[in-house]
């Protein structure tokens, strides 16, 4: 039983009408967001799960589109997480953990590179570039998701994109992808 599924069991038909529906158009590509969000498969259906019980207590007073709600605090809550791993480093959840961890579903390389190259970004520019890239959403839309500017929209993805280009050359001039890291200026540590 996925937490998909899960969630359903506890709800009442009529209160939640429409919910089942929508969760078996959208519910795979919702997985595939939270999944490039949070840096593991694990991580990325708990993420999900805790976004989709947030929805569950408020599924009355959605008014209009049920996707952007869930996306929105899918994106909130895993910055929040970010947030929370950078404050407390004494539990070895940060960044580091994530590199250095082995995601077992992942069976392709640039997949699994990818998640790695990610978990080097700040936590903004990681959801600005999933939106943009990966939802291929506009700068606009963005901005209202995360509740900022289009103007740091734009330039955490380009300091997102600058990091992510100098972390794939370290990989092609021979360094290390496995402890490989950037410190904030996008210098090699």
């Amino acid at each position: 039983m996925t937490g998909l599924e899960g969630a359903l069991l506890v709800t009442d038909a009529e209160e939640f009408a429409g919910l089942e529906e929508f969760l078996a158009e959208r519910g795979s590509a919702l997985l595939g967001t939270a999944v490039l969000l949070a840096g593991s498969r694990e991580a990325g259906e708990d993420l999900l799960q805790v976004a989709l019980e947030r929805m569950l207590r408020r599924w009355q007073r959605i008014d209009g589109d049920p996707e952007g709600y869930l996306r929105r605090t899918l994106y909130h809550l895993a910055v929040d997480r970010w947030r929370w791993r950078s404050r407390h480093p004494e539990l070895g959840l940060t960044s580091d953990h994530l590199l250095t961890g082995h995601d077992p579903a992942a069976a392709v390389d640039l997949r699994d590179a990818l998640l790695r190259a990610l978990a080097l970004l700040s936590a903004r520019q990681r959801a600005v570039l999933v939106l943009r890239y990966f939802e291929q959403q506009s700068e606009a839309e963005i901005a209202a998701a995360l509740g900022c500017s289009a103007g740091a929209v734009k330039s955490s993805a380009a300091r997102g994109l600058q990091r992510l280009r100098a972390h794939v050359a370290s990989w092609e001039q021979g360094g290390s992808n496995e402890h490989c890291t950037l410190a904030p200026n996008g210098a090699r540590s």
